[in-house]
């Protein structure tokens, strides 16, 4: 693993030790060259998953990129980073199932959607402003007349 504070090539692990679901190693490392020590994560891959996005190109699926659009829509709102984290989990679990290697943005966005309906409902619309492009405040307003409103019934 190279040192993300020097770049040298050969690192130490210090400490290993899965996360508190199980779904990920830990590693402590120590980079001998310049004495840094930081923190991996090493999970499984079930197998390579490819986004189509909407405009036709494709991109390899990014965990990471899931995870930081969901913090977003979170951020401020009363739900522990691990249960965030296991949200993410499930979701990457259920688009590995699928049995597809190329998987359509809106299906993961709906994914996301259904996760964050039920984890928080303010992050659930802060997500759905960016994801289908409100443009001005009758949109929110729409939005939580038509699909909150039916959900709740």
């Amino acid at each position: 693993m190279r040192c993300p504070f020097c770049g040298h090539n050969d690192t130490q692990v210090k400490d290993s030790r899965p996360t508190e679901d199980n779904a990920a190693i830990r590693r402590r490392r120590f980079c001998p060259n310049c004495a840094a020590r930081f923190t991996t994560f090493e999970r499984v891959q079930l197998r390579e998953l490819t986004v189509i996005k909407r405009t036709g190109q494709r991109e390899p699926f990014d965990r990471d990129k899931l995870a930081r659009s969901m913090t977003i829509s979170l951020r401020k709102r009363p739900v522990e980073p691990e249960r965030l984290e296991q949200v993410v989990n499930s979701i990457v679990r259920r688009l590995e199932s699928m049995g597809e290697t190329e998987i359509k943005a809106d299906v993961i966005g709906g994914l996301i959607m259904e996760a964050l309906y039920s984890l928080d409902q303010v992050a659930y619309v802060r997500f759905a402003s960016v994801y289908r492009n409100f443009r001005e405040a009758k949109d929110f307003e729409n939005f939580i007349t038509d699909e909150l409103s039916v959900e709740e019934d």
